[in-house]
């Protein structure tokens, strides 16, 4: 639950609140002096402080405490008590960061209502930055295909510099972990990652999530930006942004600093961001559903994610390390693929990209046997096209081809999704399907199937067709 550090300098109040919450279940420490108080924090941090306004004796008052306390850990909420307690007090209080202020003498149903929100927030936090810690540690790059080779290349060159980064690329490519590894690797690891869900944000909230709100009822509420200071600010999807939050954002590029909603204060941040979209902003642009100017402020550096389809050579991989992270999470079994069952998956179709893998692995460990490999037949959609064992089902256009049309058809859709599941590697092609490499580039050939190279490696096209 964490403790809750009571500062006053009457020695009966300070008892008594604590009593009073030992009672409910919490534990506390005391302090009476400003430096009892700051000595007790820099032992361990409380997960919530009561605060005297007037501290006899001491070197600080409470404003003074609340101002260093919300500077150097601006996560544990602080209630400040007074018993001289007046508007004036209450509102500097609250704009220097207070989550609430009760006077004294309190009552102790109104007290005990205010801590247990004050501990919830507090628990909020504290479980928000695990989790920043935890996605942290999942942005690991995984892959060997010149595709995956092409990507972590440019990723490198950039998490050392604060320059913008706009990532593209098909949903479920893994454009977050991408983002991820540029944090984890720069200079702002140990710093906040903060996550902006553009599309997943109500649009007459985003402004309040965002820059945070500040009215002396209910104190200041930090936003998503102000809780990324120091750190990256992870705008997902991007294009599904409001066109009111658009400009207001625009403007935070640019100074650096906003205002929360319902304040009057200028709110100063450190910020890099990074951004995301699967879709066209041109034509967005040219809609007049996003803003050009900040299209050209996010997009600095311009960062195209692959999808599955062009990296096929790093399915297998990928699909081992899901099954090591479910057994690790989830005590899901951990069971090797069997090679049908790796051949299988990089044939396989797959528009929901590494997402879609993953889901599909999870299902296979809930859904298959508990040991032995994962063989082909227990992958979903494995028997498309299949009917009884050993018989293969023609699909419709295919069935009413003449044999030798028939067959060349499939000689050039089996050999089409064979090269570019080996990342157009001749050599390996010929290995898997049994052929000379002479032989298949006669078979190729005379199929009209030819490879070209194009960005992050090579892909195989049927002759007079757009690549």
């Amino acid at each position: 639950m964490g403790d809750i550090l009571i500062t006053d300098d009457e020695r009966d109040i300070r008892e008594l609140i604590s009593e009073i919450l030992i009672d409910e279940g919490y534990t506390t420490r005391l302090a009476g002096t400003s430096d009892e108080c700051m000595a007790q924090i820099a032992a361990e941090k409380p997960a919530l402080m009561i605060l005297d306004i007037w501290l006899k004796d001491s070197n600080m008052d409470g404003i003074d405490i609340l101002k260093t306390v919300k500077r150097d850990h601006p996560e544990i909420p602080i209630v400040i008590i007074s018993g001289h307690g007046n508007i004036e007090i209450a509102v500097a209080a609250i704009k220097q960061g207070a989550y609430d202020f009760i006077e004294k003498p309190f009552n102790i149903d109104q007290l005990l209502v205010v801590i247990r929100r004050a501990m919830e927030t507090s628990r909020l936090r504290r479980e928000n930055v695990q989790l920043r810690r935890g996605e942290s540690q999942s942005a690991e790059m995984l892959g060997d295909s010149a595709a995956f080779r092409t990507l972590k290349s440019q990723l490198d060159k950039v998490t050392k510099s604060n320059g913008r980064v706009m990532l593209t690329g098909p949903a479920g490519a893994g454009k977050e972990i991408a983002a991820r590894y540029i944090h984890a690797n720069s200079n702002r690891a140990s710093a906040p990652f903060v996550v902006v869900n553009s599309a997943s944000i109500e649009p007459e909230r985003m402004e309040e999530v965002l820059f945070g709100r500040e009215d002396a009822g209910r104190g200041i509420e930090q936003g998503l930006l102000e809780e990324a200071n120091g750190g990256v600010v992870y705008f997902d999807e991007i294009a599904d942004m409001p066109l009111g939050t658009q400009s207001k954002i625009l403007r935070v590029l640019v100074e650096q600093r906003f205002q929360r909603v319902g304040g009057n204060d200028k709110v100063q941040v450190d910020l890099r961001v990074i951004s995301s979209t699967n879709r066209d902003l041109s034509a967005a642009i040219a809609a007049g559903m996003f803003r050009e100017e900040l299209y050209h402020r996010l997009n600095v550096v311009p960062i195209a994610v692959p999808s599955l389809e062009e990296r096929r050579e790093d399915i297998p991989l990928l699909a081992e390390h899901f099954i090591e992270t479910c057994n690790k999470l989830q005590g899901l079994p951990l069971r090797k693929l069997a090679e049908d069952a790796r051949a299988l998956l990089q044939t396989m179709l797959w528009p929901g990209n590494v997402r879609q893998l993953k889901n599909v692995v999870e299902r296979v460990l809930i859904l298959g046997e508990n040991t032995g490999e994962i063989s082909a037949k227990e992958l979903p959609n494995s028997e498309d096209g299949g009917g009884e064992e050993g018989r293969i089902v023609l699909a419709g256009g295919l069935a009413t081809l003449p044999l030798r049309e028939a067959r060349e058809l499939f000689e050039r859709e089996y050999l089409l999704t064979q090269i570019n599941r080996f990342g157009g590697n001749i050599s390996r092609t010929a290995s898997f399907v049994g052929m000379e490499r002479s032989a298949l580039h006669r078979k190729l050939k005379s199929l009209g199937v030819v490879t070209t190279n194009k960005a992050g490696g090579r892909v195989a096209y049927i002759e007079g067709e757009d690549e």
